[in-house]
C-alpha cells in the first residue's frame, strides 16, 4: 500500500495532477464560451432562418397522456427526436470551433518552435534542441569529411 501512496506522491509532485485541474478549469470556462456563443450569436440566425423552428419540441407520441377529472393517469410516452436533434447541432457547432482553437494554437505553436523565426520567443527547450542538432550535422559532416578524405 505505501508503493501506491509513493507512486500517487510522485504523479502530483509531477505536476500532472496540476496540469488536469488547470485543464479541467479551463475547460468548463471553455464551456460556458462555447455555450453562450451557441446559444446567443449562433442560434438566433439559425432561427430567424428557420422561422422560429423550433426543434427541442419535436417528438414522437408513442401514447397520450390519459386524463380522469384533469389528471393525468398515465403519463404521455414519447421519443423526444427533437432535443437529440438540437444537442447534435450544437455538438457540431462546439467540435468546429474547438477545431479553430487547436487550429489557431497549433500555428501559433509552429511559430514559437521555429528557432529562426526572430519574430517570436523559442521556448529555451526548443532552442536545445535546435542547438544539439545543428552540433550533430556538424560533427557528422566532420566525420563523413575524415572518413572520405
Amino acid at each position: 500500500m505505501s508503493k501506491f501512496f509513493k507512486e500517487f506522491k510522485e504523479f502530483a509532485i509531477k505536476g500532472n495532477m496540476i496540469d488536469i485541474a488547470v485543464g479541467v478549469i479551463i475547460g468548463a470556462a471553455f464551456n460556458n464560451v462555447i455555450d453562450t456563443l451557441v446559444k446567443k450569436i449562433i442560434m438566433p440566425p439559425i432561427s430567424l432562418l428557420t422561422d422560429d423552428f423550433n426543434f427541442e419540441n419535436k417528438k414522437f407520441v408513442l401514447r397520450e397522456a390519459v386524463l380522469q377529472n384533469d389528471k393525468i393517469v398515465k403519463e404521455e410516452v414519447f421519443i423526444g427526436y427533437g432535443e437529440l436533434i438540437t444537442v447534435l447541432l450544437n455538438f457540431f457547432i462546439i467540435a468546429w470551433c474547438v477545431f479553430i482553437v487547436v487550429k489557431i494554437s497549433n500555428r501559433l505553436r509552429t511559430k514559437a518552435e521555429d528557432v529562426k523565426n526572430k519574430q517570436v520567443t523559442t521556448p529555451k527547450d526548443i532552442e536545445l534542441l535546435a542547438d544539439l542538432k545543428e552540433i550533430m550535422q556538424e560533427q557528422n559532416e566532420l566525420l563523413r569529411k575524415r572518413n572520405n578524405g
